[in-house]
């Protein structure tokens, strides 16, 4: 990246190294949504990152929006991420000594160890039960040894139930597997399957982006697709199509926001639709009995004036549950175009 940003107000000009870059954005992203990412890094990668965060000094708004804007743009406009040996070696030579990329990235191209195995146990168990039933049953059995019980257990769910029996069987008499054999079975999964994986599941990057501007509150959320909008007004309406918002809720079937009212804290969803536009309000109200949505516009009433912060928290959490429920099949979601609404 070549963008230049300014360090204090009235310091000089310079580049942000790659750990600053990484610093300013994952103090910006805070707890919540830095935490799953610190969770993936080392100890090492933590100390830098941490030394780079406390040297940083002040970082103003408008730093702080060019660099999204420059992450937003550079994925955005590049179509498709792909993930491989040369640009994760890259990427890690941008934040980290080169003895130590060099050490992890030995790791990697050799046996993985207990890293394929924890990646395995990432693989959806009806598209890993699709592989592995070609494969010979002591091989299957070896695998699942490997895995998580509760992954395995639905890997083995999936697979044809004459070979299941056998691998059960082939898992009760299972030796100690030798390195070698265990080191061949390794390699084989990376090469003919994780990479194929990699391949075929690759997303769209905008669908990415969308999901990070969905995680954005509502300010955060504007500017950004309005400075987007100016340098890449085709990235941006892919990603504002792709987006689910508060608003889309009310685009759900009447049994959907039904189950989606029945899950909300009374509480919240008052607290939601209190900064709501009108016609998401009535499309609630009118999924409501008369007595329940009576209680809600009076505990609503009694609110008095509320922060647009907690508002804007509260509706993204019931988007949140919204997608939680589509996950589990008890609603579907469908994001449609403007010119595809239904007026009843």
């Amino acid at each position: 990246m070549s963008t230049q940003l300014v360090v204090g107000a009235n310091a000089m000009q310079r580049a942000l190294r790659g750990d600053e870059k990484a610093a300013v954005l994952l103090l910006a992203l805070g707890p919540d949504f830095g935490r799953p990412i610190l969770e993936e890094l080392d100890e090492m990668e933590i100390r830098q990152l941490s030394r780079a965060m406390v040297k940083l000094g002040p970082i103003t708004q408008d730093m702080l929006d060019t660099l999204f804007i420059e992450f937003v743009t550079t994925i955005s406009s590049n179509g498709s991420l792909a993930g491989n040996t040369d640009t994760t070696e890259r990427l890690l030579l941008s934040f980290l000594p080169s003895d130590r990329v060099d050490s992890i990235m030995e790791e990697i191209r050799g046996p993985a160890g207990r890293n394929m195995w924890e990646k395995l146990s990432n693989v959806q168990e009806d598209v890993l039960a699709s592989y592995l039933k070609n494969e010979y049953p002591q091989t299957i059995a070896v695998v699942l040894s490997k895995l998580n019980t509760d992954h395995a257990a639905k890997v083995l769910a999936n697979l044809p139930e004459e070979l299941a029996l056998e691998v059960v069987q082939r898992m009760l008499a299972l030796d100690p597997v030798q390195k070698e054999i265990l080191e061949k079975i390794e390699t084989t999964l990376r090469t003919e399957f994780m990479s194929t994986l990699s391949h075929t599941k690759r997303r769209d990057s905008h669908e990415q982006m969308a999901e990070i501007f969905n995680a954005f509150d509502r300010q955060t959320e504007a500017r950004f697709l309005t400075t987007l909008e100016e340098r890449d007004r085709d990235g941006s309406e892919r990603i504002k199509a792709l987006m689910f918002t508060f608003e889309d809720l009310a685009r759900l079937e009447p049994g959907a926001i039904q189950t989606l009212v029945q899950k909300l804290d009374k509480k919240e969803l008052a607290l939601a639709l209190k900064g709501a536009n009108e016609t998401v309000k009535d499309v609630f109200f009118a999924n409501m009995s008369a007595r329940a949505g009576k209680m809600l516009k009076e505990d609503m009433q009694a609110m008095g004036p509320v922060r647009l912060k907690d508002v804007d928290e509260a509706q993204g959490r019931m988007v949140a549950t919204a997608k939680d429920l589509a996950a589990k099949g008890e609603i579907v979601i469908t994001k449609g175009k403007a010119d595809e609404e239904m007026i009843g």
